[in-house]
């Protein structure tokens, strides 16, 4: 089942999220392509399938909560913490913000997250990994444990080897290569 939900994933990918042309990433360098995760996972079964495979990836590992940056991950935790439910799986989600907001308890962790908790922390897509590792040393400075750290995309410009330097196993769904090499011209 987890190599059919893959080759759907993958064609929605294709279809939704890989564009090229010129963009300008995050870091503010320049790439002949781009991966809008969003446009996958804001629909039901693109958000589905993501969350189906991260669920699998996270079975056996005694996570106890999932979240990552906004907006990335947004779509994806929610639909990861539903599937949860649905297999009696006690999982919760939460959201790390670029900063904290400027009213209300001013957290810039969403979510019901407890010191102490092991997690996996997620994004759509990864460069180097700079805004993932933002979102680790938030969750570390809340007093959790990143287990794992996932992504549906590695852009293959340094994230493996930075959070393996970091001391983090990191999986990624695709590689922009495999990705690439799935594209019929």
């Amino acid at each position: 089942m987890t190599t059919t939900l893959r080759q759907e994933l993958q064609t929605y990918l294709l279809e939704y999220s890989l564009r090229f042309g010129d963009f300008t990433l995050t870091s503010g360098r320049m790439s002949d392509y781009y991966i809008d995760g969003k446009q996958t996972t804001l629909r039901s079964r693109g958000a589905y399938l993501v969350a189906q495979l991260i669920l699998d990836d996270l079975k056996g590992t005694e996570v106890a909560a999932i979240g990552g940056p906004t907006l990335g991950a947004d779509p994806v935790i929610g639909a990861v913490v539903a599937l949860a439910a649905l297999e009696n799986i006690p999982l919760i989600g939460f959201i790390v913000r670029k900063e904290a907001k400027g009213h209300g308890t001013q957290r810039l962790i969403e979510g019901p997250l407890q010191p102490g908790m092991r997690v996996a922390v997620f994004d759509d897509t990864v460069t180097t990994g700079g805004s993932l590792k933002h979102a680790i040393d938030q969750v570390e400075a809340a007093q959790c444990t990143v287990v794992k750290v996932l992504a549906i995309v590695d852009r293959q410009e340094g994230a493996q080897q930075n959070f393996a330097q970091w001391g983090y196993p990191f999986h990624a769904l695709f590689t922009i290569e495999a990705l690439k090499a799935a594209r019929t011209p």
